[in-house]
Protein backbone atom coordinates (compact mmCIF):
# COMPACT_ATOMS: atom_id res chain seq x y z
CA UNK A 1 0.00 0.00 0.00
CA UNK A 2 1.68 3.47 -0.95
CA UNK A 3 2.42 5.72 2.06
CA UNK A 4 0.40 8.23 2.60
CA UNK A 5 1.66 11.89 1.73
CA UNK A 6 1.44 14.55 4.43
CA UNK A 7 1.73 18.16 4.96
CA UNK A 8 5.24 17.84 5.77
CA UNK A 9 5.93 15.73 2.41
CA UNK A 10 4.60 19.11 0.08
CA UNK A 11 6.72 21.25 2.55
CA UNK A 12 9.96 20.10 1.74
CA UNK A 13 9.04 19.11 -2.24
CA UNK A 14 8.09 22.96 -2.07
CA UNK A 15 11.00 24.17 -0.06
CA UNK A 16 8.82 25.95 2.36
CA UNK A 17 7.34 25.50 6.09
CA UNK A 18 4.73 23.46 6.94
CA UNK A 19 3.40 26.36 8.57
CA UNK A 20 2.88 27.53 5.01
CA UNK A 21 1.26 24.28 3.25
CA UNK A 22 -0.83 24.53 6.40
CA UNK A 23 -2.04 28.32 5.41
CA UNK A 24 -2.66 27.44 1.62
CA UNK A 25 -5.18 24.68 2.90
CA UNK A 26 -6.74 26.78 5.28
CA UNK A 27 -9.81 29.23 4.21
CA UNK A 28 -9.00 32.70 5.06
CA UNK A 29 -5.36 32.22 6.09
CA UNK A 30 -2.83 35.16 5.05
CA UNK A 31 -0.88 33.81 1.89
CA UNK A 32 0.84 35.33 -1.49
CA UNK A 33 -0.69 33.66 -4.52
CA UNK A 34 3.10 32.84 -5.57
CA UNK A 35 3.03 31.04 -2.18
CA UNK A 36 0.33 29.33 -2.57
CA UNK A 37 0.96 27.93 -6.54
CA UNK A 38 4.13 27.24 -5.09
CA UNK A 39 2.38 24.91 -2.88
CA UNK A 40 -0.48 24.11 -4.42
CA UNK A 41 1.92 22.43 -7.40
CA UNK A 42 3.77 19.98 -4.73
CA UNK A 43 0.82 18.90 -3.41
CA UNK A 44 -0.90 18.24 -6.97
CA UNK A 45 2.56 16.09 -8.20
CA UNK A 46 2.46 14.32 -4.75
CA UNK A 47 -1.08 13.49 -4.98
CA UNK A 48 -1.58 15.12 -1.30
CA UNK A 49 -5.09 16.04 0.30
CA UNK A 50 -5.33 17.77 3.15
CA UNK A 51 -6.60 16.06 6.13
CA UNK A 52 -10.12 18.33 7.38
CA UNK A 53 -10.24 16.29 10.89
CA UNK A 54 -6.48 17.53 11.14
CA UNK A 55 -7.29 20.76 10.60
CA UNK A 56 -10.42 20.85 12.76
CA UNK A 57 -8.10 19.96 16.22
CA UNK A 58 -6.12 23.49 15.45
CA UNK A 59 -8.95 25.65 14.52
CA UNK A 60 -12.27 23.82 17.10
CA UNK A 61 -14.50 23.88 14.06
CA UNK A 62 -15.06 20.39 12.76
CA UNK A 63 -16.97 21.88 9.51
CA UNK A 64 -19.59 18.78 10.40
CA UNK A 65 -23.47 19.22 11.76
CA UNK A 66 -24.63 16.58 12.87
CA UNK A 67 -28.05 15.63 11.97
CA UNK A 68 -30.49 13.53 13.91
CA UNK A 69 -33.89 12.11 12.62
CA UNK A 70 -36.03 9.66 13.78
CA UNK A 71 -36.98 7.98 10.62
CA UNK A 72 -36.27 7.94 6.98
CA UNK A 73 -39.89 6.30 5.57
CA UNK A 74 -41.79 9.57 5.50
CA UNK A 75 -41.05 10.98 1.98
CA UNK A 76 -41.07 14.10 3.38
CA UNK A 77 -37.45 13.71 5.48
CA UNK A 78 -35.32 12.75 2.13
CA UNK A 79 -36.18 15.66 0.21
CA UNK A 80 -35.30 17.91 3.29
CA UNK A 81 -32.18 16.32 4.12
CA UNK A 82 -30.83 16.95 0.35
CA UNK A 83 -32.14 20.49 0.57
CA UNK A 84 -30.49 20.68 4.35
CA UNK A 85 -27.00 19.29 2.74
CA UNK A 86 -27.03 21.51 -0.48
CA UNK A 87 -27.75 24.42 1.58
CA UNK A 88 -24.80 23.70 4.58
CA UNK A 89 -22.07 22.62 1.88
CA UNK A 90 -22.77 26.01 0.03
CA UNK A 91 -21.35 27.45 3.65
CA UNK A 92 -18.54 24.83 4.24
CA UNK A 93 -20.24 22.62 6.42
CA UNK A 94 -21.33 18.77 5.65
CA UNK A 95 -23.60 16.61 7.46
CA UNK A 96 -23.43 13.55 9.70
CA UNK A 97 -26.54 11.72 9.62
CA UNK A 98 -27.88 9.54 12.71
CA UNK A 99 -31.33 7.86 12.82
CA UNK A 100 -32.98 6.76 16.42
CA UNK A 101 -36.13 5.12 15.10
CA UNK A 102 -39.50 6.01 15.37
CA UNK A 103 -40.26 6.51 19.05
CA UNK A 104 -36.44 8.14 19.70
CA UNK A 105 -35.25 5.15 21.94
CA UNK A 106 -31.64 5.85 20.88
CA UNK A 107 -31.88 9.71 20.75
CA UNK A 108 -29.92 9.85 23.78
CA UNK A 109 -27.13 7.11 22.49
CA UNK A 110 -26.86 9.43 19.80
CA UNK A 111 -26.88 12.52 21.06
CA UNK A 112 -23.57 11.56 22.96
CA UNK A 113 -22.06 10.25 20.07
CA UNK A 114 -22.60 13.34 18.25
CA UNK A 115 -21.04 15.36 20.95
CA UNK A 116 -18.04 12.84 21.40
CA UNK A 117 -17.39 13.19 17.31
CA UNK A 118 -16.92 16.98 18.06
CA UNK A 119 -19.69 18.06 15.70
CA UNK A 120 -20.15 22.18 15.57
CA UNK A 121 -23.57 21.89 15.81
CA UNK A 122 -26.54 19.86 15.69
CA UNK A 123 -30.24 19.37 13.79
CA UNK A 124 -32.84 17.28 15.09
CA UNK A 125 -35.68 16.74 12.76
CA UNK A 126 -38.92 15.43 14.68
CA UNK A 127 -36.83 14.40 17.33
CA UNK A 128 -37.84 15.25 21.39
CA UNK A 129 -35.32 16.40 23.63
CA UNK A 130 -34.61 15.60 27.08
CA UNK A 131 -33.88 18.45 29.31
CA UNK A 132 -30.98 16.35 30.65
CA UNK A 133 -29.86 16.25 26.75
CA UNK A 134 -30.48 19.73 25.97
CA UNK A 135 -27.96 20.69 29.12
CA UNK A 136 -25.37 18.33 27.76
CA UNK A 137 -25.09 19.93 23.90
CA UNK A 138 -24.81 23.91 25.86
CA UNK A 139 -22.21 22.14 28.64
CA UNK A 140 -20.11 21.38 25.44
CA UNK A 141 -21.01 24.52 23.30
CA UNK A 142 -22.76 22.54 20.86
CA UNK A 143 -26.16 24.67 19.54
CA UNK A 144 -29.01 23.37 18.56
CA UNK A 145 -31.60 24.02 16.28
CA UNK A 146 -35.29 22.10 15.82
CA UNK A 147 -36.16 21.17 12.38
CA UNK A 148 -39.90 20.78 11.56
CA UNK A 149 -41.09 20.06 15.46
CA UNK A 150 -40.63 22.24 18.37
CA UNK A 151 -40.31 21.80 22.31
CA UNK A 152 -41.98 23.92 24.20
CA UNK A 153 -40.10 25.22 27.26
CA UNK A 154 -37.09 23.80 25.75
CA UNK A 155 -34.98 27.11 25.34
CA UNK A 156 -33.76 25.82 21.59
CA UNK A 157 -34.22 27.50 18.43
CA UNK A 158 -36.94 25.79 16.12
CA UNK A 159 -38.08 26.26 12.61
CA UNK A 160 -41.78 24.57 11.70
CA UNK A 161 -44.15 25.53 8.88
CA UNK A 162 -47.28 27.64 10.37
CA UNK A 163 -48.90 24.26 11.36
CA UNK A 164 -51.88 26.27 12.94
CA UNK A 165 -52.45 27.53 10.00
CA UNK A 166 -52.17 24.82 7.43
CA UNK A 167 -54.68 22.79 9.97
CA UNK A 168 -56.97 26.26 9.90
CA UNK A 169 -56.73 25.93 6.14
CA UNK A 170 -57.30 22.32 6.00
CA UNK A 171 -61.02 23.12 7.59
CA UNK A 172 -61.76 25.89 5.90
CA UNK A 173 -61.77 24.14 2.59
CA UNK A 174 -63.67 20.97 3.66
CA UNK A 175 -66.16 23.31 5.24
CA UNK A 176 -66.50 25.56 1.84
CA UNK A 177 -67.13 22.32 -0.07
CA UNK A 178 -70.13 21.34 2.17
CA UNK A 179 -68.89 18.41 4.25
CA UNK A 180 -70.64 17.65 6.91
CA UNK A 181 -68.91 14.69 9.03
CA UNK A 182 -65.16 15.94 9.39
CA UNK A 183 -62.69 14.06 11.05
CA UNK A 184 -59.06 14.23 11.69
CA UNK A 185 -55.78 11.39 11.77
CA UNK A 186 -53.45 13.03 14.06
CA UNK A 187 -49.70 11.53 14.00
CA UNK A 188 -48.04 11.28 17.54
CA UNK A 189 -50.45 12.99 20.22
CA UNK A 190 -47.64 14.40 21.87
CA UNK A 191 -45.38 15.78 18.65
CA UNK A 192 -45.68 19.46 18.15
CA UNK A 193 -46.98 19.43 14.56
CA UNK A 194 -49.40 17.07 15.28
CA UNK A 195 -50.91 19.10 18.37
CA UNK A 196 -50.50 22.82 16.10
CA UNK A 197 -52.37 21.18 13.59
CA UNK A 198 -55.23 19.56 15.38
CA UNK A 199 -55.50 22.85 17.42
CA UNK A 200 -55.79 25.23 14.28
CA UNK A 201 -58.19 22.43 12.55
CA UNK A 202 -60.53 22.24 15.23
CA UNK A 203 -60.41 25.93 15.73
CA UNK A 204 -61.43 26.48 11.89
CA UNK A 205 -64.27 23.98 12.91
CA UNK A 206 -65.50 25.05 16.11
CA UNK A 207 -65.69 28.93 14.68
CA UNK A 208 -68.03 27.70 11.95
CA UNK A 209 -70.06 25.79 14.62
CA UNK A 210 -69.79 22.21 13.29
CA UNK A 211 -67.27 20.69 15.41
CA UNK A 212 -65.03 17.91 14.87
CA UNK A 213 -66.75 14.53 13.86
CA UNK A 214 -64.12 12.03 14.62
CA UNK A 215 -60.64 11.64 16.02
CA UNK A 216 -58.32 8.44 14.74
CA UNK A 217 -54.45 8.53 15.89
CA UNK A 218 -52.27 7.53 12.64
CA UNK A 219 -48.95 8.34 15.11
CA UNK A 220 -47.38 9.44 11.63
CA UNK A 221 -47.47 5.72 10.53
CA UNK A 222 -49.07 3.87 7.67
CA UNK A 223 -50.45 1.15 9.16
CA UNK A 224 -51.79 2.38 11.90
CA UNK A 225 -53.13 5.81 9.47
CA UNK A 226 -54.94 2.77 7.38
CA UNK A 227 -56.50 1.16 11.00
CA UNK A 228 -57.43 4.49 11.95
CA UNK A 229 -59.64 5.11 8.83
CA UNK A 230 -60.96 1.38 8.66
CA UNK A 231 -62.33 2.40 12.53
CA UNK A 232 -63.76 5.54 11.35
CA UNK A 233 -65.35 4.18 8.00
CA UNK A 234 -67.20 1.47 10.09
CA UNK A 235 -69.21 3.62 12.34
CA UNK A 236 -72.48 3.87 12.12
CA UNK A 237 -72.06 7.71 10.83
CA UNK A 238 -68.81 7.37 9.17
CA UNK A 239 -66.69 11.21 8.11
CA UNK A 240 -67.38 12.20 4.50
CA UNK A 241 -64.40 14.66 4.41
CA UNK A 242 -60.79 13.45 6.51
CA UNK A 243 -57.66 15.58 7.24
CA UNK A 244 -54.62 13.46 7.82
CA UNK A 245 -51.93 15.03 9.39
CA UNK A 246 -49.29 14.11 6.85
CA UNK A 247 -49.04 12.87 3.58
CA UNK A 248 -47.28 9.58 4.21
CA UNK A 249 -50.42 8.48 6.18
CA UNK A 250 -53.07 10.49 3.65
CA UNK A 251 -51.97 7.92 0.62
CA UNK A 252 -52.08 4.81 2.85
CA UNK A 253 -55.36 6.16 4.02
CA UNK A 254 -56.45 7.00 0.09
CA UNK A 255 -55.44 3.37 -0.23
CA UNK A 256 -57.88 1.91 2.51
CA UNK A 257 -61.16 3.68 1.32
CA UNK A 258 -60.43 2.69 -2.46
CA UNK A 259 -59.09 -0.50 -2.61
CA UNK A 260 -60.14 -2.25 0.61
CA UNK A 261 -63.62 -0.55 1.37
CA UNK A 262 -64.55 0.18 -2.05
CA UNK A 263 -65.11 3.87 -1.52
CA UNK A 264 -64.40 6.38 -4.04
CA UNK A 265 -62.13 9.45 -3.29
CA UNK A 266 -63.54 12.42 -3.24
CA UNK A 267 -67.07 11.18 -4.43
CA UNK A 268 -67.67 9.39 -0.83
CA UNK A 269 -65.19 10.86 1.01
CA UNK A 270 -62.76 13.82 0.42
CA UNK A 271 -58.66 13.42 1.86
CA UNK A 272 -56.37 16.08 2.41
CA UNK A 273 -53.06 15.88 3.58
CA UNK A 274 -49.68 17.56 4.74
CA UNK A 275 -46.35 18.22 3.53
CA UNK A 276 -46.87 18.01 -0.38
CA UNK A 277 -44.33 15.13 -0.53
CA UNK A 278 -43.67 14.26 -4.55
CA UNK A 279 -46.14 11.42 -4.46
CA UNK A 280 -48.85 13.84 -3.45
CA UNK A 281 -48.82 15.20 -7.25
CA UNK A 282 -48.69 12.02 -8.95
CA UNK A 283 -52.28 10.68 -10.75
CA UNK A 284 -52.56 7.85 -8.71
CA UNK A 285 -53.41 10.29 -5.80
CA UNK A 286 -53.61 13.67 -7.02
CA UNK A 287 -53.98 14.81 -3.06
CA UNK A 288 -54.77 17.82 -1.77
CA UNK A 289 -52.40 18.90 0.39
CA UNK A 290 -50.57 21.78 2.66
CA UNK A 291 -47.33 22.50 1.40
CA UNK A 292 -44.26 22.42 3.73
CA UNK A 293 -41.99 25.34 2.62
CA UNK A 294 -39.27 23.10 2.36
CA UNK A 295 -36.83 25.30 1.38
CA UNK A 296 -37.65 28.35 3.08
CA UNK A 297 -37.40 26.29 6.16
CA UNK A 298 -34.12 24.58 5.43
CA UNK A 299 -32.99 28.23 4.60
CA UNK A 300 -33.74 29.55 8.67
CA UNK A 301 -32.70 26.82 10.26
CA UNK A 302 -29.02 26.79 8.69
CA UNK A 303 -29.11 30.75 8.70
CA UNK A 304 -30.10 29.97 12.68
CA UNK A 305 -27.49 27.39 13.58
CA UNK A 306 -24.54 29.68 11.68
CA UNK A 307 -26.09 32.53 13.79
CA UNK A 308 -25.83 30.68 17.13
CA UNK A 309 -22.28 29.27 16.00
CA UNK A 310 -21.10 32.87 16.10
CA UNK A 311 -23.35 33.89 19.05
CA UNK A 312 -24.17 30.92 21.11
CA UNK A 313 -25.57 33.48 24.17
CA UNK A 314 -27.86 35.20 21.86
CA UNK A 315 -31.74 33.66 22.44
CA UNK A 316 -33.26 30.97 20.85
CA UNK A 317 -36.19 31.68 18.43
CA UNK A 318 -39.03 29.82 17.63
CA UNK A 319 -40.03 30.55 12.96
CA UNK A 320 -43.00 29.72 11.87
CA UNK A 321 -43.21 29.47 8.34
CA UNK A 322 -46.65 29.29 6.21
CA UNK A 323 -47.04 27.41 3.19
CA UNK A 324 -50.30 27.25 0.79
CA UNK A 325 -52.96 24.82 0.39
CA UNK A 326 -52.44 22.79 -3.14
CA UNK A 327 -55.74 22.05 -4.52
CA UNK A 328 -55.49 18.78 -6.46
CA UNK A 329 -58.52 15.98 -6.52
CA UNK A 330 -58.61 14.12 -3.84
CA UNK A 331 -61.24 16.36 -1.93
CA UNK A 332 -64.18 18.03 -3.12
CA UNK A 333 -63.20 21.63 -4.79
CA UNK A 334 -66.17 24.23 -3.53
CA UNK A 335 -68.16 26.05 -6.11
CA UNK A 336 -66.04 29.03 -7.23
CA UNK A 337 -63.13 27.92 -5.31
CA UNK A 338 -60.00 30.30 -5.58
CA UNK A 339 -56.51 29.92 -4.51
Amino acid sequence: MAKKVTSQDVARHAGVSQSAVSRVFTKGASVSPEMAARVRKSAEALGYRPNALARGLITGRSRIIGLVVAYLDNPFYPDAIEKLSHALQAEGYHLLIFTTGKHGIDTERVISELIDYQVDGIITASINLSGELTRACAAAGIPVVLFNRGIPGSGLSAVTSDNQSGGRKAAEFLLAGGHARIAHIQGFEKASTSIDRLIGFEMALDAAGQGLHALGNGKYDRASAAEAARVMMDAPDPPDAIFVANDHMALAVMDVLRFDLGLSVPGDVSIIGYDDVPMAAWPSYDLTTLRQPTRRMVAATVEELLALLDAPTRPARRIEIDGPLVVRTSARIPDGWTQ
